[in-house]
């Protein structure tokens, strides 16, 4: 396709900063809790170190429309899973639809990220 480069553009490379740091800084920040004693399920654990190293990955680059690919799924997992706007009571709806929407749009970013990613 026309529109892959070999070199992401500093605008492109920005925007991969940006994507990963949610993951590098929420699940860095539940990890370093968890190790501080913060308790912790071991489901929430293994996500929050997956997150870290998701984020990382995407940072550095690595087979990254895959990673993108990844990120997307766990996001729009994350807005099914965590953010039941279909059940939220009118109290908790804005925010439950505000962080709803926040995944799906993300996801949707993730999923430009991977259609854009430079083969290799």
């Amino acid at each position: 396709m026309a529109f892959r480069s070999s070199a992401p553009s500093a605008p492109m490379l920005f925007a991969r900063v940006l994507m990963a740091s949610l993951f590098i800084v929420l699940g860095g920040w539940r990890v370093w809790s968890a190790l501080d004693g913060m308790v912790l399920s071991n489901a929430a654990l293994v996500l929050s170190v997956g997150e870290l190293l998701l984020g990382l990955l995407l940072l550095g680059g690595w087979r990254l429309r895959w990673v993108a690919l990844a990120a997307a799924a766990l996001l729009v997992a994350d807005a099914l899973l965590s953010h039941p706007v279909w059940s939220a009571r009118a109290t908790a709806l804005d925010g439950q639809l505000l962080h709803f929407m926040k995944n799906i749009a993300l996801a949707g970013g993730f999923l430009l990220l991977a259609a854009t990613a430079p083969r290799k």
